[in-house]
C-alpha cells in the first residue's frame, strides 16, 4: 500500500522555524517568533546575539511562498544580520545570494551560507534592543504582544 502524506505550508513553516529557532539558540541567540517591526513587516525569527547583535530570519516555506513575496529587503534596516531558513527539500538555488541560508527542520538547522554583517548605527541598535527586550518581558509575562 503506498502512502502518501502531504505537510501543509503552515506545518512546513511551523517546521523550520522551530529548528532555526534552536540553532541560534544553540548559538548563543535569544530568538523571538513573530515581530512585527517599526516599518509594519512582520520578521519570522528576530534574534539578539551574545554581543548585542540583532539577527533576522525569514522562513520561506516553499518556491511559491519565496516568488509571491519579495519584502525581504525591508528587514535589512532592522538587523546587522540577515538569513533566510528552508527546509532541506526547497531548491535553494532560486534564492538570492546576498543573505545567509540556514537549512532547518523540526529538530535544528545548520547555516549552509553565512549572513552578511551589516552594522547598525548605535542609537537604532540601542531602540532596537530595548524594544526587543520588552516584547520578550512582556510575552514571558504572557501577553500575547508581537510590536516592537
Amino acid at each position: 500500500m503506498d502512502v502518501t502524506v502531504v505537510v501543509t505550508r503552515p506545518e512546513t513553516t511551523a517546521t523550520v522555524t522551530r529548528g532555526a529557532a534552536r540553532l541560534l539558540s544553540a548559538l548563543g541567540y535569544a530568538p523571538l517568533a513573530e515581530v512585527t517591526l517599526p516599518n509594519g513587516r512582520r520578521a519570522d525569527l528576530m534574534a539578539l546575539g551574545p554581543k548585542g547583535e540583532i539577527f533576522i530570519v525569514e522562513v520561506k516555506s516553499g518556491v511559491e511562498d519565496f516568488r509571491v513575496d519579495l519584502k525581504w529587503p525591508e528587514y535589512l534596516p532592522y538587523c546587522d544580520a540577515f538569513a533566510f531558513a528552508v527546509a532541506p527539500e526547497f531548491p535553494r538555488e532560486i534564492l538570492p545570494d546576498e543573505p545567509g541560508l540556514i537549512v532547518a527542520d523540526g529538530f535544528g538547522g545548520a547555516i549552509l551560507r553565512e549572513a552578511p554583517a551589516a552594522p547598525l548605527a548605535g542609537a537604532r541598535r540601542k531602540a532596537l534592543t530595548l524594544a526587543f527586550a520588552r516584547l520578550a518581558a512582556m510575552r514571558a509575562a504572557g501577553v500575547a504582544a508581537t510590536e516592537l
